[in-house]
């Protein structure tokens, strides 16, 4: 479904208030690439999700820790170090998956809890949301951490078109710096004629575009 701009800025804006905290910055430890993870309630458990290749492949990988995800303000480091073979990488769909237990866990120990917002398996878009995007564009919002001149990583958000692409989705324009491995909205109407949100995917690295790893999938079982 393509929406006037302002119903997309309006959705847009309801995404930063709800799932705002559930966008977490990214990047291997080192000179790697900045990125965006962001965590999934699947109901299977809490998992972190992000684009494999250029942001998970590492023998480590570190999270930013913004203040508004922790509590209380001031325990917890400014980045947490994810071991590289805790991931479980989706080849199929170039995604790496973490379950979020050991996050929860370590959090325990150092003092400090996790105050973060999920995206909800509720809005996870199943095999027939995604088979019904065509090659008309959709309005595609995506919620991100870009990157500013000064090393911050601001909550960002994009509003972008998705179509479909021989058997996968893609997005049309050029993002910038960060927002790969960040979550893609659409607004779509059901079988029933019901509109709904619904979370299509994870963004992967690009040229002329951006690949979408849809989330049907992604975590399965």
């Amino acid at each position: 479904m393509l929406l006037e701009p302002d119903a997309e800025n309006e959705v847009a804006y309801e995404l930063c208030q709800l799932l705002g905290r559930a966008i977490l910055p990214i990047r291997p430890a080192g000179d790697g690439p900045a990125g965006t993870a962001f965590l999934f309630q699947h109901p299977t458990g809490e998992y972190l999700l992000t684009a494999a290749d250029v942001l998970a492949y590492a023998e480590v990988a570190e999270i930013g820790l913004r203040p508004s995800v922790t509590e209380p303000a001031g325990v917890a480091a400014d980045a947490l170090a994810l071991p590289g073979a805790g991931w479980t990488r989706r080849p199929e769909g170039g995604v790496a998956v973490l379950p979020t237990g050991g996050l929860h866990d370590r959090a325990a120990r150092e003092g400090w809890r996790w105050r973060t917002q999920s995206v909800p398996d509720a809005i996870a878009a199943r095999g027939d949301d995604v088979a019904r995007i065509g090659e008309e564009p959709i309005s595609a919002i995506v919620l991100a951490l870009g990157v500013r001149d000064d090393g911050s990583r601001p909550l960002e958000v994009a509003v972008e078109r998705a179509v479909r692409v021989g058997d996968g989705l893609r997005l049309t324009g050029e993002l910038p710096a960060g927002y790969v491995g960040a979550p893609v909205f659409g607004v779509q109407a059901d079988a029933a004629g019901e509109v709904g949100l619904r979370c299509l995917g994870v963004v992967l690295p690009g040229e002329g575009g951006h690949p979408v790893a849809s989330l049907d999938r992604v975590v399965t079982g």
